[in-house]
């Protein structure tokens, strides 16, 4: 695959990349902001919401971890236009269902915080599932090496 193959990317591609770190550097401000909650800030919560936080298994903060860390370090992979961002991806995604799955489906979520915490899990998903067709369709293609 030659130099020029790779450089052949629309500008689009720029922008998804550049668009996509900054939302997963948020997603990692989230992730920071999460585990580093104080006393006060967990103790001003409802009690039900609370509950839900500090129910929390280490494995599920670790999905979170896995997933916004990957994600920045694919979107890098993406911008360098390397291929190795597309295992990557995958691997972050899956960190997102395990995550969200647990968040959604086995904490009482939902019925603690409403339908509308579901919300962000699903545009969060959405946009993880978006990255990795994108990576993989970028693959495809010859932008990445």
């Amino acid at each position: 695959m030659s130099e020029e193959s790779i450089s052949e990317t629309p500008r689009s591609f720029l922008i998804i990349g550049i668009v996509a770190l900054l939302w997963n550097l948020m997603g990692v401000m989230s992730y920071v902001m999460q585990v580093t909650m104080s006393p006060e800030a967990l103790g001003n919560m409802p009690e039900a919401e609370r509950a839900l936080y500090e129910s929390m298994p280490a494995w599920v903060t670790g999905a979170f971890a896995i997933s916004v860390f990957g994600g920045v370090l694919a979107c890098i992979g993406l911008l360098l236009k390397k291929a190795w961002c597309v295992s990557v991806f995958l691997v972050s995604f899956a960190a997102i269902i395990v995550l969200f799955g647990y968040w959604l489906l086995v904490a009482n979520t939902i019925e603690v915080m409403g339908i509308g915490a579901a919300g962000m899990p699903l545009l969060v998903t959405a946009i993880g599932a978006f990255l990795l067709w994108y990576s993989l369709d970028a693959k495809g293609k010859a932008w990445l090496s």
